[in-house]
């Protein structure tokens, strides 16, 4: 990942001076300001999902190109305390705005996703990650397509390692799904169809069989 030619990072929505900063980040992290490139990619996260998809690899790629030239950690430090931050207002973020709410999911996802210690996710991201899964799995939630599907998507991104950081968390999240399946009657037929979906991926060992995999995805572009 880190050997990836700089211009494959999707970083044409920033003005030409901030991607200058990001290019020289990625590959000369010691001569920026990493708090503020960590900024930076915060705030693009929260407003893009396009990009809340693309930063993890971003990311990863700064924390490794300074782990080589300093041996230091500054840029993680400061994203995991801007993670922090917005973890701590995520409901106030919801209630401004759903589709920051989702960005952020995303972003914090994807973040768990790549950055690893020892080849392990990183600790102090395994409750905050369940929490907010927990939150799109709320009855109001459920009731909003696009926290249906932000939830399905990050937990088919990363449920099976999650699962294996905290089982009993994921077992109780399950409980919170099929509940919401089977409970609440005013469903889209869409997000009904997602939550039955990544309810059988899970008892499937967090996979699908072919036929299921069709099954499912005609549906959802039909």
């Amino acid at each position: 990942m880190e050997n990836a030619t700089k211009e494959e990072y999707k970083i044409q929505s920033f003005d030409a001076k901030t991607q200058q900063l990001l290019k020289t980040a990625l590959k000369d992290p010691s001569s920026v300001d990493l708090e503020k490139v960590a900024n930076l990619i915060v705030d693009q996260s929260l407003k893009d999902q396009v990009f809340s998809k693309e930063a993890g690899r971003i990311c990863f790629t700064i924390v490794q190109a300074e782990g080589r030239q300093a041996g230091s950690n500054v840029f993680r430090r400061n994203l995991l305390n801007r993670l922090q931050q917005e973890y701590k207002t995520r409901e106030e973020t919801r209630s401004r705005s759903v589709q920051e709410w989702v960005c952020y999911v995303t972003f914090i996802c994807n973040i768990f996703d790549y950055l690893k210690v020892n080849n392990m996710p990183m600790m102090a991201l395994v409750n905050p990650v369940y929490d907010c899964l927990f939150r799109l799995s709320q009855p109001d939630s459920l009731h909003n397509e696009e926290e249906v599907d932000c939830l399905v998507m990050q937990l088919h991104r990363i449920g099976d390692q999650l699962e294996k950081m905290n089982v009993q968390r994921m077992d109780e999240l399950f409980f919170l799904l099929r509940d919401g399946f089977f409970l609440q009657n005013e469903l889209s037929s869409l997000a009904r169809l997602l939550l039955l979906e990544i309810l059988e991926f899970r008892a499937s060992g967090w996979r699908l069989s072919d036929s299921a995999q069709k099954y499912y995805y005609s549906e959802v572009t039909d």
